[in-house]
């Protein structure tokens, strides 16, 4: 799996958020705390908003604050907001593709390496990043001895 740019400042902006809600953060405020080009990130709020992840005030007092409480946004939500689907085959979600022949059991493949994403992205919220306090299932998936080396 790929994390782009924009879901990355997405998931660092949405802790952001996090860690100060219910308080509104300026775009200002986060794109300096989390090092990020303040016209990208304002972009990326506009997305989590239209997705109704976060919620805008315009003035002087203004900002971005969580839709919901951070216990109740999950990464994948933020990371569907700004990118889409989770896994895609070619532009198709993995149930729609179809090979023949020897390939012809590839789609099953596809459709768990999805549902392997999932079950860490839809399963962590906002509130577990934060608070380091990653479900168990995390836990163990990041103490494997393979887990951090690269390949």
């Amino acid at each position: 799996m790929q994390i782009s740019a924009r879901g990355d400042y997405a998931v660092r902006a949405a802790l952001s958020l996090a860690t100060a809600y219910p308080t509104l953060v300026s775009t200002q405020a986060i794109a300096a705390e989390q090092d990020m080009p303040r016209k990208f990130l304002e972009a990326v709020l506009a997305d989590l908003r239209r997705a109704g992840v976060v919620r805008a005030q315009r003035g002087a007092e203004g900002g971005y604050t969580l839709a919901r409480p951070p216990r109740d946004i999950t990464i994948g939500q933020i990371l569907r907001a700004v990118d889409g689907p989770l896994a895609g085959v070619r532009g198709l979600r993995p149930e729609e593709t179809h090979y023949e022949g020897a390939a012809e059991n590839l789609p099953r493949l596809w459709v768990a390496v999805r549902a392997a994403v999932r079950q860490v992205v839809d399963e962590v919220s906002l509130a577990e990043m934060a608070s380091g306090k990653l479900p168990g299932h995390v836990r163990k998936l990041i103490a494997r001895p393979d887990a951090w080396e690269p390949r």
